[in-house]
């Protein structure tokens, strides 16, 4: 089954042209005021579109750094498959050092690297760049049939006339379309639930003000904007009675690390009897991190709390503490939705037999 929103999809990037294209990206920054595409000629923008978030949400992390190797592969000047294989290294890694917990980035940088050690008889630098162009559009085709499918799976947990609650911004901008936590209200909203969204405005960056709220809106879906600490208050009136967020890496034992503000709301649910659930493709799951306490926990820029765009809100030189994300414990998560179903009872079992399909 597919998600047909009313509106077609946002499509948060796309490669242009074949070998020697670019990649053209929306600004998330601009967003709602603006809508601006984005070229980007050169591994450096890239990077720093990951790193100010121009781009954002896992998966589309993950699809951005793809590309972004091949970009940096066009201006190779080698000969062997060897100083190919040494410059993808260069790149990726350099990559990998935007932002440290999602983890679809590392994924996808490991792919490409496993496909291009894979063409070793490849003759030129330019098939072997071709290769890497070719998966990583197979890695953004994946992840839009990966939405599609976390939207069918999710929709049959929401109730009709429900008030649903999430949290930052899952949908199509955080994708290669669709969204996650987004895809699943997308699907509810499609067979006629007549549920009604209840978008957190997720400080400090306000994702789910700017983000969030303008894809639901574009899409028809009802959605009210709520501050971050309105959440207990509207779970206590009934209007919310469930509770549906992205991730950005999934221990195996199945806790999750989403942007900051989630575990708070995972508590409220719990303490209003109110499920929670998590929607994500098995691209972010870290099998090799055996519970949440060793996912690396980004932290960003003082100016992030302390400004609002460019006007202060807090003295100057005062002390900040500005983790990006933290850790909800599998215990407090009802179900995680991802592409092969719902994994529920939330543990490692679970988790490996879907992660394994």
């Amino acid at each position: 089954m597919n998600v047909h929103s009313e509106k077609a999809p946002v499509v948060t990037m796309r490669w242009v042209g074949e070998v020697d294209g670019y990649l053209e990206l929306i600004d998330q920054t601009k967003l709602p005021s603006e809508l601006v595409q984005m070229p980007c000629h050169d591994v450096e923008t890239v990077w720093e579109a990951i790193r100010a978030l121009r781009v954002r949400g896992a998966p589309a992390i993950g699809i951005a750094a793809a590309y972004g190797v091949c970009l940096g592969l066009q201006t190779f000047t080698g000969s062997s498959h060897a100083d190919f294989l040494h410059r993808l290294e260069e790149v990726s890694s350099y990559l990998e050092s935007s932002r440290p917990t999602a983890v679809n980035l590392f994924w996808a940088m490991n792919r490409l690297r496993t496909r291009a050690r894979q063409e070793d008889q490849r003759e030129s630098s330019e098939e072997l760049l071709a290769c890497l162009l070719e998966e990583a559009r197979r890695i953004e085709a994946e992840d839009l049939e990966a939405c599609q499918r976390i939207g069918a799976h999710g929709a049959e947990l929401i109730e009709p006339e429900t008030g649903v609650l999430t949290h930052c911004n899952a949908g199509g901008l955080a994708t290669a379309g669709y969204g996650t936590a987004l895809a699943v209200i997308y699907a509810a909203h499609e067979q006629g639930k007549a549920i009604h969204v209840y978008a957190d405005e997720t400080r400090p960056l306000l994702q789910g003000a700017r983000l969030t709220a303008w894809e639901l809106h574009q899409h028809g879906v009802p959605v009210t904007l709520i501050c971050d600490s309105m959440a207990a208050q509207v779970m206590r009136e009934g209007r919310v009675r469930c509770v549906v967020t992205g991730a950005d890496r999934i221990a195996a034992n199945g806790d999750t690390a989403n942007k900051i503000g989630t575990y708070s709301l995972a508590l409220l649910a719990e303490a209003h009897g109110i499920p929670f659930y998590v929607a994500a493709p098995t691209s972010t799951f870290d099998l090799s991190l055996s519970s949440g306490e060793q996912i690396p926990i980004e932290q960003r820029a003082n100016e992030e709390v302390t400004h609002m765009q460019l006007f202060p809100t807090a003295p100057e030189g005062i002390g900040v503490y500005n983790p990006a994300f933290d850790v909800t414990p599998a215990r407090l998560i009802r179900g995680i939705v991802c592409e092969h179903g719902v994994i529920s009872p939330v543990n490692t079992d679970q988790i490996a037999k879907f992660v394994s399909r």
